[in-house]
């Protein structure tokens, strides 16, 4: 039982994270990837910067130690010259007291040799140290770069998909409105075509009718010349003009002759 409320607890993790994802602005999770690279710099500056600190304290403590130690040397130098310029005087009692002074001198500077020694060595592993960490801030230094460079791009990639998205829309609502009251514009051109194509039909038909018409005018002023031209040439050769047929029947037969 309690297995398999795991496993499905799980699932309902994994569906609930699959759907954030699915639902999520791309532009608020590439600022949350970049705010938190920005904290894990901010942190490693912040470690190597306690790093390079514990290499400072080391040499400081390296070159107080150092100055203690010729003090220290500087001070069993005097004892035993003191020490020396008793005994030359007979003060053997004030050479006793210096040589003593000396010998103390003389156990601080052992101490301080080995005290020396470790410094010297916490000096060199907090200085190798330090220079790792500087590294390794300048290696993330640049990655965080790169990664604010790519930020860049990532976000005018987005943008592109964006207006590619709302384009594509577009273009999908212009061309597939069906079951829609909205004509296409693919079904609006071909109404328009029609329309056009009818109309010009319309108006060739009507210059068709008015060519015939303008046609009849012109024959019958062609016609109307030629009989005027044809009677000028009959006076002038002194032939009288016929009778048209028509004339020619419908006039009356004359009278007949007496015999």
């Amino acid at each position: 039982m309690f297995s398999a409320l795991k496993r499905w607890w799980r699932y309902l993790a994994t569906k609930v994270g699959v759907s954030l994802d699915q639902r999520a602005d791309p532009a608020i999770q590439l600022e949350q990837a970049m705010t938190e690279a920005q904290n894990q710099h901010r942190l490693l500056r912040d470690q190597a910067a306690n790093v390079i600190a514990n290499q400072k304290q080391a040499e400081l403590r390296l070159t107080r130690d150092l100055d203690e130690y010729e003090r220290t040397m500087a001070s069993t130098r005097q004892a035993l010259t003191m020490a020396a310029e008793a005994s030359a005087s007979g003060d053997g009692e004030r050479a006793a007291d210096f040589t003593r002074a000396a010998e103390s001198f003389a156990s601080q500077l052992v101490q301080l040799e080995q005290q020396i020694e470790d410094d010297k060595g916490l000096v060199l592993a907090a200085t190798e140290a330090s220079a790792q960490a500087k590294a390794a801030v300048e290696r993330n230094a640049e990655i965080l770069k790169e990664t604010l460079a790519q930020r860049q791009k990532l976000l005018s990639q987005l943008d592109q998909a964006k207006m590619q998205e709302q384009i594509n829309a577009a273009v999908s609502a212009v061309r597939d409105t069906s079951g829609t009251d909205t004509p296409t514009v693919e079904q609006v051109r071909r109404d328009i075509e029609a329309r056009y194509a009818r109309a010009k039909g319309m108006s060739e038909l009507n210059e068709l009718d008015t060519d015939t018409t303008m046609r009849e005018v012109e024959a019958a002023s062609r016609t109307s010349l030629a009989s005027e031209r044809l009677n000028e040439i009959r006076a002038a050769l002194a032939i009288s003009t016929p009778a048209t047929p028509e004339l020619a029947e419908t006039s009356p037969s004359p009278p007949p002759e007496d015999a």
